[in-house]
């Protein structure tokens, strides 16, 4: 899919191509955004306005996976987010790699815009997933990035294979600088039981993949806007278990999305055990401040 998103290897040949060779940036303006890249509103000499990131530590990949999941996101038809204009690395100037992104101006919220949010999200997780993974399969066309770290979408016809071997057991991993031999032994004992945790979904969902309320903004039109995805194909409780990690979402959202996609029995006892990869990949980001909310799962199950 990356393949359907233009490759530039500069931020000059991006603009002459999307917007003619007449077109030069005319100002560029600070954004503020997440912690791992810069952002600007690049206002162009045609009147046109536009996003673009960039990130001086990281390679193209990192953009062409943002890329990649946008375009996956939008092909779903179902919820908004920001048209994808082009990525690469600016080998003429900086040497930095960029995304180029439609600037998305933000609107007054519409009546009923958490259950609309609810009603999107749930239309969006019944979508056909072939186009991603090959029909009824888990994982994504190829690797992407939870935060800043890898994320490894390798397929697996079974879900809770995937969130095994894709999912937790990686970030268990990455954290025995953080766990001690008997706590791995934890880990390990819990993996071996997610056979018994959890259950293989109805039919596979496309997910956002980091989806917390930081990641939905308001558009224009007044409804929420999905960005800074970490999409694969997985189960649907996997964006829903996140939407709850960090403050959650309000009722509304939560009534409406049940409405619209039953949901399986258990999904509360399940909801944990999703938001595990979370806080362990926050705990190999950012350390130890996540130890106790980790150890507080693994401990329980």
């Amino acid at each position: 899919m990356v393949g359907l998103v233009q490759h530039f290897d500069s931020l000059e040949d991006a603009l002459a191509s999307l917007f003619g060779s007449s077109v030069k940036i005319a100002r560029m303006e600070r954004v503020a955004g997440g912690d791992i890249n810069e952002s600007y509103g690049l206002a162009l000499n045609d009147g046109t306005y536009i996003f673009m990131k960039q990130n001086f530590r990281k390679q193209e990949s990192f953009f062409a996976a943002e890329a990649e999941g946008l375009a996956a996101i939008a092909s779903s038809g179902t919820i908004g987010t920001p048209r994808v204009l082009g990525y690469g690395t600016d080998k003429k100037k900086t040497g930095c790699p960029f995304l180029l992104l439609e600037f998305i101006r933000e609107g007054e919220r519409i009546s009923g815009y958490w259950e609309c949010l609810a009603q999107q999200l749930a239309a969006m997780h019944q979508a056909d997933t072939a186009a991603y993974t090959g029909q009824g399969a888990y994982g994504f066309l190829h690797n992407n990035y939870i935060g800043d770290r890898e994320q490894g979408n390798a397929l697996h016809k079974s879900w809770v294979v995937f969130f095994r071997e894709c999912r937790l057991a990686p970030q268990f991993k990455a954290a025995s600088a953080y766990l001690s031999p008997a706590e791995m032994k934890k880990a390990d004992k819990l993996l071996e039981r997610l056979d018994e945790l959890l259950v293989e979904p109805e039919q596979p969902s496309l997910l956002h993949g980091d989806l917390w309320s930081g990641n939905v903004i308001t558009g224009l039109d007044g409804k929420a806007w999905l960005i800074d995805p970490a999409v694969y194909v997985g189960h649907a409780e996997a964006d829903l278990a996140m939407t709850e990690l960090f403050g959650g979402f309000p009722a509304a959202f939560y009534d409406a999305y049940k409405e619209a996609a039953k949901l399986q029995p258990g999904y509360a006892k399940r909801r944990d055990l999703y938001n595990l990869y979370h806080l362990l990949n926050h705990l190999n980001m950012f350390g130890r401040a996540y130890y106790p909310s980790v150890m507080r799962i693994v401990n329980y199950f």
